[in-house]
């Protein structure tokens, strides 16, 4: 990111800028009961949203690590400016992985289609990083959880398509001063319908909404768990598999986390990522 003087929280000791390696004592990022726990948090790994808007990144980021700290998490920033080497080496230390919005869209090129005159430009940096992410993630089995841009990405990743402007009567480009954009209808048996234990029949929550892509054709080992009952956008995927932890949606939880839902979705991150590293710890103490 060269002299955005971003920080970042991988060392709850300490921040550090991303440009120039500067440190800064002490981390006052952590909440008090996290730093002092015997039991390390788990780690969750969050890119920097994106490459070439470091004031739209400092402003959006921090909601997520708050999230994340709120229940429990230790929030680790990854930078989009630094080498895949370097980057593997702060992802190696991380228990799970977040992947946040974006101000960017998906390159169609990935996805073999023609470009849309409404398609963002690309973030190749922010690309990159996402993809040794969720490379780490699937071949570690560590918990995902992708957020509005995220959930592109990870459908991208898996070799899904997405819709690159949403054309219909719901305002899914509302924006953040709009609390509540729409309604997202969740399918019963799924695994987020048990995370946000919504009280309705069928599971019905209102969300915000700042997205103007959706994802069209669904990535392998994913599936669809919830859409706008209004105009059947999906807002929602999840993986296959019952042995990881994968789940996307399409709003942004971490803008109402005062909202239980909202925080729940955060929550079952962590208590995912927590399983995940107290199972190999009792692996690495039989031996």
């Amino acid at each position: 990111m060269g002299g955005n003087g971003l920080r970042c929280a991988h060392d709850p000791a300490r921040e550090c800028q991303l440009s120039g390696g500067k440190e800064v004592h002490p981390s006052a990022r952590l909440s008090e009961s996290a730093r002092y726990n015997h039991h390390m948090p788990p780690r969750i790994a969050i890119p920097i949203p994106h490459s070439g808007d470091p004031e739209y990144a400092e402003r959006s980021l921090p909601q997520y690590e708050r999230a994340v700290e709120l229940v429990g998490g230790e929030p680790v920033r990854i930078p989009l400016d630094k080498s895949p080497a370097t980057v593997m080496k702060l992802i190696e230390r991380c228990d799970a992985v977040l992947l946040p919005g974006s101000k960017a869209d998906v390159d169609p090129a990935k996805y073999d289609a023609e470009r849309h005159p409404k398609t963002a430009p690309a973030d190749p940096k922010r690309d990159t990083v996402d993809e040794l992410l969720l490379q780490d993630a699937y071949n570690m089995r560590k918990p995902v959880l992708g957020i509005c841009y995220g959930l592109q990405s990870l459908n991208v990743y898996r070799t899904g398509t997405l819709v690159q402007n949403i054309d219909t009567s719901v305002n899914h480009a509302a924006g953040r001063k709009v609390p509540i954009a729409h309604s997202v209808q969740i399918d019963a048996g799924s695994k987020l319908a048990s995370v946000v234990n919504s009280p309705q029949s069928p599971f019905v929550i209102s969300v915000n909404s700042s997205h103007h892509q959706a994802a069209e054709v669904i990535g392998d080992g994913l599936r669809v768990v919830a859409k706008c009952p209004e105009d059947g956008v999906i807002e929602a995927l999840e993986g296959t598999s019952p042995d990881h932890f994968v789940l996307a949606v399409q709003w942004h939880p971490e803008r109402s986390t005062e909202d239980e839902p909202s925080r729940a979705i955060f929550r079952s991150l962590v208590e995912a990522a927590r399983a995940r590293h107290e199972k190999l710890s009792g692996e690495f103490e039989s031996v």
